[in-house]
């Protein structure tokens, strides 16, 4: 065992590390792939697809299919982590398609409306 001080953001903190042979570290076993989501439909070429940038909840929608954005408009809030995150739009565009209602859960990534 070997013992060391470390500082973060301005505090000290001491840790213990202990020293191990390379035959003693176990691999895990190999993680069994998920099975893969049916495709979503491409977007025309043109959209821009806006996407969760983290898991969440969606708490409110402010955009409806055909209406007109501006850039930095918010579409929808999303919370994590105990925080309102405002998803904005990139661009001036239209809405073509929302695919997230008031309430859903979404993965990180997951498409939440696109603009054309």
């Amino acid at each position: 065992m070997k013992a060391y001080k470390v500082t973060v953001n301005g505090t000290v903190y001491e840790i213990t590390l202990e020293v191990v042979d390379k035959s003693e570290i176990k691999t895990p076993a190999a993680p069994v792939a998920a099975p893969a989501a049916a495709p979503a439909a491409a977007p025309a070429a043109g959209a821009t697809t806006i996407t969760a940038p983290m898991p969440g909840t969606i708490l409110k929608v402010n955009v409806t299919n055909g209406q007109a954005v501006k850039k930095g408009d918010v579409l929808m809030v999303l919370e994590a982590m105990k925080m309102e995150n405002e998803i904005m739009a990139p661009a001036d565009g239209t809405v073509s398609s929302v695919s997230v209602a008031s309430g859903a859960s979404v993965e990180s990534g997951a498409v939440l409306c696109t603009l054309g």
